[in-house]
């Protein structure tokens, strides 16, 4: 019900005030188990990527995403909450193992399970070596990896920003084609992992353009 209240009310609304440009829309499979991986430019991304998609996304969000005070706290809180989305500590290896199990339940019952490789926000615009728990994720569930490219949306709400600019410039969410990397199940498990997060990386930074930092993101402190 819940569901249905945001995708026929609330959604068109935010759509309104966000006006994303939405491309490769043909490519986002409308059942069955789908890991979205994106890259990370703002707070507002995890808005920007259920209202760009056909079907409900579930994602990991920041524990502290759900600690905030006053009025937005409460909302944000209840709006992730109530989406079912999964906290992560960050730094916290347990947190961040639970948080995939989690998403991997999420995909054993045929849902879309979204999450940031990088591990957070990018500071400064590029594109940061992917964190492998994408790679676990795409191994223990065998689900297929959506690549996903966001552009425009640290434009909307800059890292520090309280709020974001309704109405302000346009993002674009670039859509690419499922990947499949069921061939990658002979490898050991970190070099698969590896090599599986390396690619998902490479396919989000072709879609985005944006440069690749070579390193990882140090704001996360997660596994690597």
């Amino acid at each position: 019900m819940f569901y249905t209240f945001m995708s026929r009310v609330v959604a068109p609304i935010l759509r309104l005030l966000f006006r994303p440009r939405v491309e490769g829309l043909e490519n986002v499979p409308r059942y069955g188990p789908l890991i979205v991986a994106s890259n990370h430019l703002s707070f507002i991304d995890s808005f920007i990527i259920p209202l760009s998609m056909p079907r409900p996304v579930t994602y990991v969000a920041k524990a502290a995403y759900f600690e905030g005070n006053g009025l937005k706290g409460r909302f944000v809180r209840w709006f992730l909450t109530t989406l079912g989305h999964v906290p992560i500590q960050r730094g916290a290896q347990r947190g961040a193992m639970a948080a995939l199990e989690q998403g991997r339940e999420i995909l054993d019952n045929s849902g879309a399970f979204a999450i940031y490789p990088e591990g957070t926000r990018s500071p400064d615009g590029r594109l940061y070596r992917g964190r492998t728990g994408v790679g676990w994720l795409a191994l223990a569930s065998g689900a297929r990896v959506l690549p996903v490219a966001l552009e425009g949306t640290e434009k909307i709400q800059p890292v520090g920003a309280s709020m974001p600019k309704f109405l302000g410039p346009r993002p674009t969410v670039r859509i690419g084609p499922p990947m499949d990397f069921s061939h990658y199940r002979d490898l050991p498990p970190a070099k698969a992992r590896r090599a599986i997060t390396d690619e998902i990386i490479e396919t989000i930074q072709k879609l985005s353009g944006q440069e690749y930092a070579g390193t990882y993101n140090e704001r996360a402190n997660g596994t690597r």
